[in-house]
């Protein structure tokens, strides 16, 4: 097996803690050997970290896994495992980090709650209908992702046993009807995501958890309409303020801290208030409703506008990275405080999560100013074109490619990381290309290359108003258009949280200035007469080598969302 995977035998010769086999190559050589990982795999036992990702032909895990015990994180992503073997888990109780996100596991052993350094579990994009009935007892887990499956329910008991780190709880697009009071026990719950489930009460014990930032239970029915707007909203702190003063969020409501019942002036006081509410209901109601409206967008058609974009298809890409959706959205306000920083980070976290570190999709945003059109999207040998990445000077793309790889393998070495760079995580996805895909100007300038980077050259400040944003997927159209609707949902909910926050506007940008003059010239006249509580999003036409309409976003079907009000 040595001359098949020379990766191991590096490991060995190198006394390596860390392997990573991961896309179309490792694939390849997985289908060829029958599915099987090599035995070879198995006798390196200084591994701390195992990474096996991208290989549908992967189906099983043998029990010989056990043997390798120094492992602390085992990455087992995107595979397509069926099942897993408790026998090849039970062993490895060194275990900080288990990812078996994105195969085709219906079901979980036991062995999965044995870990008693567990931090990180990463189940999400399965087919799980139940979790192990012990997984509540993980003492030191923190971050739990179970998104995309088929749960109904937690696990019975879960959140009032052992968890006292688990900060981030992700249970997104499953089927789950009813969460436990108990919840509120959980004492460093900081995130929670139960969106998209079928829950109809949010028990009011939620408001228990004094750590609590982030909650999402976007797409649930809730039976308490109020709760419900709050909720699509995006007013996590209305949403925990209304469930601790005793709000119609279902659950029991917090009781006494000395634990006893609420006495008679207390129901009293209940009593009046909610006579009080319903006196005001309707004053209530519109005012919330006119909050919650404040998140709006307009959709400008491509008929209505006197300078659409428009980005041609080439033939080349096929073969390479074949789908791409484009907008335009304007009148985002990134000059108070920590607006920029907060949306780059948003930026980062859907590339992390709705696409998958990258390798579904990929999310492209520029400085619409700085874009020379007509734009061509293409495929292109890495040799002959350059381009100029973010905070770097111009280089050709497999140069950078392969710069790239040796930054975050020297990055590895120095730090001794138990965790591979996130590079390597979509830096793989060009592996085997002939071509590479990239997005070019008028001027022949290469102002994206996905999934890699966008060009310095059209880069985002603070003073910028008016955004490109492409999204691009070597697998569905359809992904492009989901990830395109989550981030302009994204820069609504952020847009409004700057209205609301008044933070101080720091106009200062020297360097946009000297590319494209002052902030107050002409240039902005279309930005600045909008209404600053709503954006506008732009139709950009995909159109193919011969002017024909591949797609159009955002069409009729795009942004039907219940939390943003679209004018179309």
């Amino acid at each position: 097996m040595g001359d098949t995977w020379p990766e191991l035998e590096a490991v060995a010769r190198e006394k390596r803690r860390e392997l990573v086999l991961q896309g179309p190559q490792a694939d390849e050589r997985l289908e060829q050997a029958s599915g099987r990982l090599p035995a070879r795999l198995f006798s390196l036992k200084l591994l701390n970290y195992l990474e096996v990702s991208g290989c549908p032909a992967l189906r099983e895990l043998p029990v010989e896994l056990g043997q390798l015990q120094a492992l602390t994180s085992l990455i087992l992503c995107r595979d397509g495992l069926t099942a897993v073997p408790g026998e090849a888990l039970a062993p490895l109780a060194a275990l900080k980090v288990l990812d078996l996100s994105g195969n085709h596991l219906t079901e979980l052993p036991e062995q999965v709650c044995g870990f008693p350094e567990l931090n990180t579990l990463n189940l999400s994009c399965n087919q799980l209908k139940s979790l192990p009935a012990g997984l509540g007892r993980c003492p030191r887990l923190a971050v739990l992702n179970i998104s995309r499956n088929q749960l109904s329910a937690f696990p019975t008991g879960f959140f009032s046993q052992e968890l006292p780190l688990l900060g981030t709880l992700s249970a997104s697009e499953n089927l789950i009807e009813e969460l436990s009071g108990d919840i509120g026990l959980l004492p460093s719950l900081k995130s929670l995501d139960l969106s998209s489930n079928k829950l109809t009460e949010i028990p009011a014990e939620l408001a228990d958890c004094s750590k609590l930032k982030e909650i999402n239970f976007k797409g649930n029915k809730l039976k308490d309409k109020r709760l419900e707007k709050m909720v699509n909203g995006c007013q996590p702190k209305s949403v925990l303020e209304y469930l601790r003063v005793g709000g119609r969020g279902g659950g029991k409501g917090k009781s006494k801290e000395n634990g006893e019942k609420d006495d008679g002036r207390e129901k009293d006081k209940k009593k009046k208030k909610d006579k009080k509410t319903k006196k005001e209901g309707a004053a209530g109601e519109d005012e919330e409703l006119e909050e919650v409206n404040t998140m709006m967008i307009q959709v400008l058609h491509i008929s209505e506008n006197t300078a659409p974009v428009i980005v041609k298809v080439t033939p080349a890409v096929k073969d390479v990275r074949p789908y791409i959706v484009c907008c335009v959205v304007k009148g985002m306000n990134l000059k108070p405080g920590n607006a920029l920083k907060r949306f780059l980070t948003a930026q980062t976290k859907l590339h992390d999560d709705v696409c998958e570190k990258r390798t579904t999709a990929t999310i492209a945003t520029h400085d619409l100013r700085l874009v020379k059109r007509p734009l061509i999207y293409d495929a292109r040998p890495p040799k002959l074109f350059k381009v100029v990445p973010l905070g770097r000077k111009e280089i050709k793309a497999d140069d950078l490619v392969r710069q790239l790889q040796m930054e975050a393998e020297e990055q590895r070495k120095q730090k001794k990381r138990q965790n591979v760079s996130g590079l390597h995580k979509y830096l793989n996805l060009l592996d085997g290309k002939e071509n590479y895909p990239c997005l070019v100007d008028a001027e022949n300038e290469v102002i994206s290359f996905p999934p890699i980077t966008n060009s310095d050259k059209t880069k985002i400040r603070k003073s910028t108003t008016d955004l490109f944003v492409e999204v691009t997927s070597p697998t569905s159209l359809q992904i492009c258009k989901d990830v395109m609707d989550t981030l302009i949902l994204k820069m609504a909910e952020l847009h409004k949280f700057a209205l609301e926050n008044k933070e101080e506007e720091v106009i200062s940008d020297p360097e946009t200035e000297a590319l494209c003059g002052p902030i107050g010239s002409s240039f902005y006249k279309t930005s600045e007469t909008l209404n600053s509580t709503q954006l506008v999003v732009e139709q950009v036409r995909i159109v193919d080598d011969e002017d024909k309409l591949k797609v159009i976003y955002p069409s009729k079907t795009d942004l039907n969302m219940n939390v943003l009000k679209v004018i179309r």
